[in-house]
């Protein structure tokens, strides 16, 4: 079962290294992190998206992740309403002729043409994950030379309680 988990920590060096090292030991897989500055000055929000087998082992992790130094605060949102975006970047092989076909089948997902070349063109897609695999799978059949994906980010939509289970912990 995939689990989006996000966490709030100091932005000091080693921090991230810890947190991977974390789920390393433990033969966790990490599909995607995601990091970045947060609206506090020296405090960055890093999203993961594991694959675990079961709620119980993903409780783990969040008890796991909260005994770090540095981490301020953990939450599972996987069962909340959230947005979730994801940005990736398709270079597809395409001759001029095809250039307006490709054009026409990247339209209604919003996507973009970012980089033209005489071989190739380099789309830009954002959104959630099943819309930027969809888009990858239609233009399958151009041939896709390069894939680069940023992974998942995500937060809770506006005001909300946490989950009933109380998932949130807070490291003082």
């Amino acid at each position: 079962m995939k689990r989006i988990i996000t966490m709030t920590v100091n932005n000091r060096p080693g921090v991230l290294n810890r947190i991977t090292g974390l789920f390393t030991k433990r033969h966790y897989n990490i599909e995607s992190i995601t990091v970045g500055h947060t609206e506090t000055e020296g405090v960055s929000r890093m999203t993961f998206v594991v694959n675990v087998e079961n709620e119980r082992i993903a409780e783990q992790i969040t008890k796991l992740l909260n005994k770090q130094i540095d981490v301020l605060k953990v939450t599972d949102i996987t069962d909340q309403a959230i947005v979730a975006r994801e940005l990736a970047l398709i270079k597809v092989s395409v001759n001029p002729a095809l250039r307006n076909e490709v054009y026409t089948l990247i339209e209604p997902f919003r996507a973009s043409i970012v980089d033209v070349s005489r071989e190739s063109l380099v789309v830009q897609v954002t959104g959630e994950s099943d819309k930027v695999e969809a888009l990858i799978n239609l233009l399958r059949p151009y041939g896709i030379k390069e894939i680069a994906r940023t992974g998942t980010t995500a937060f809770t939509r506006g005001s909300q309680k946490s989950a009933a289970s109380n998932k949130t912990m807070f490291i003082i």
